[in-house]
């Protein structure tokens, strides 16, 4: 199979695990018990001013205005006619908020925190379980085994703990938020200055898992390949050991390259929940409270952006390992 071939055969897996994605945004928050309007009448309704007969009238104007009225086949329907439009309709709870403007507000929160985790993440981690797989002794088990319990523990557990410990009882950061109250977010050096005390803990929290699990799997990926037949056979030869190195090191990162992928959709999740945790304004709060009021728009929208953030992450991910894997580059090159 070619490189050509190789990224097709990919894409069209990509794209039917969109198609069902579409479909499964659309109904799973519709199984959800309770009705979206229902709650919103009943908070109208409790200072008391409004009759039975007003609610069965509001009720049924929100229900036409919503499109809940109609059949779910042309509730989908009109749902991808106005994802094709860039349309992400209009928030149920914050009616008439569209949830366009409320997730143009949280993704640039989500991707200040999610993007250099993972990126720093990756290159720190990588790089310490290879250097612990050459050097080995002390280092070896001292790398080995923090980076076992950092990736052993869950993004939430290392969440509280880092809150409990710098911000609760040591005082050194905020606990929690993402800027100082009646502060106005913008890009001036004094917001920035104010929103990095409240971004360390959970970048750490985040960053520190990312690291461990990265650690890992290169440094047992290392060890395997340091005692290949090819590094023997080089060392036979005559070859540096800096060339060596060079191959141990390019034929290691290939399973590190695919573990890349399966560990963005690991850190989505995780870092959905350490928002919540540090009350972070990103996606997994604005998803948190989405379903709190049954609000189908917001929910399935943010479930929707995350998805195809990760099978984007996950399709890059999988040409980058075509590109570098020596056997589809030689296959290509055999059948040219």
């Amino acid at each position: 199979m070619d490189l050509g071939r190789y990224i097709g055969k990919k894409l069209v897996w990509y794209v039917v695990a969109l198609a069902a994605a579409l479909v499964l945004n659309f109904l799973l928050p519709r199984l959800i018990p309770g009705n979206p309007v229902d709650t919103i009448v009943s908070s109208l309704a409790r200072g008391g001013n409004i009759s039975s007969g007003q609610q069965k009238t509001i009720y049924e104007a929100f229900m036409h205005q919503f499109g809940l009225d109609q059949p779910l086949w042309t509730q989908f329907l009109i749902y991808l006619k106005n994802l094709a439009h860039g349309n992400l309709g209009v928030s149920f709870a914050s009616y008439p908020t569209s949830v366009n403007k409320l997730v143009g507000q949280a993704v640039p929160w989500t991707l200040a925190l999610q993007l250099p985790s993972i990126v720093i993440g990756w290159i720190i981690g990588n790089a310490l379980g290879a250097v612990a797989a050459f050097r080995g002794g002390r280092w070896d088990r001292g790398v080995f085994t923090s980076a076992l319990f950092l990736s052993s523990m869950p993004y939430y557990c290392l969440s509280i703990i880092l809150l409990y410990v710098f911000a609760l009882q040591l005082g050194l950061f905020p606990v929690g938020g993402a800027y100082s109250l009646g502060t106005t977010p913008s890009f001036s050096f004094g917001f920035l200055s104010d929103a990095s005390t409240y971004y360390w803990l959970p970048f750490l929290s985040l960053v520190l898992v990312m690291i461990g699990g990265q650690a890992v799997g290169m440094r047992s990926m290392a060890i395997y390949e340091l005692g290949s037949d090819y590094v023997n056979f080089s060392r036979g030869l005559g070859i540096g050991q800096r060339k060596i190195v060079g191959y141990i090191f390019h034929n290691a990162m290939l399973p590190q390259i695919t573990g890349l992928a399966l560990s963005i959709g690991t850190m989505v999740g995780g870092a959905l929940i350490t928002e919540l945790v540090f009350n972070y304004p990103g996606m997994g709060s604005l998803l948190f409270n989405a379903i709190s009021a049954n609000d189908y728009p917001v929910i399935q929208s943010v479930t929707l952006i995350i998805t195809v953030a990760v099978l984007a992450a996950n399709f890059a991910v999988e040409v980058v390992y075509g590109i570098v894997d020596p056997r589809i580059r030689a296959a290509k090159t055999k059948e040219n």
